[in-house]
């Protein structure tokens, strides 16, 4: 499939974020404002800031696959909203509402409810749109969580 979309001319750009087992801690607060993610290691090397950059220069879809490389790109966003170098850590936890600078398109699996996952692509998708496709997906019994289908 990724030679497929290298033969269209889609550039691939990596960006590289150690995953915590926080990441999949549920939230148990209801004041999103005061949960608390875990710190994870993030790289960004300039090769994938010039790509995604440009893509976003020349108003190119740039898509995250994943909630990793959303968090990752949207951890290192310039004043300008622009992607940075950035050899680090972060601790961004992405929930509603939310103005996502880097990507335009996202691709993910279906999250476990209650998780920073699932708040990220409600921010990015909308709450209502998201919960629909999940009302979808259980009804076709799509595979949830880390190693199920995408959407």
């Amino acid at each position: 499939m990724l030679k497929r979309l290298e033969i269209k001319g889609v550039n691939f750009a990596e960006v590289t974020l150690h995953v915590g087992l926080g990441t999949f801690n549920p939230v148990e607060v209801e004041d999103l404002s005061k949960h608390k993610m875990d710190s994870e290691e993030i790289k960004i090397g300039p090769e994938a800031v010039d790509i995604i950059n440009t893509g976003i220069k020349n108003r190119k879809r740039v898509c995250a696959v994943g909630t990793t490389a959303m968090r990752t790109i949207e951890s290192a966003v310039s004043s300008s909203g622009l992607l940075n170098e950035m050899d680090g850590w972060t601790n961004k936890f992405i929930f509603p509402p939310y103005d996502f600078s880097i990507a335009n398109c996202m691709v993910t699996n279906f999250h476990t409810p209650k998780s920073t996952l699932l708040m990220m692509i409600s921010a990015f998708a909308g709450h209502d749109f998201v919960m629909e496709a999940y009302q979808e997906a259980i009804k076709e019994k799509y595979k949830f969580y880390s190693y199920g289908d995408a959407c």
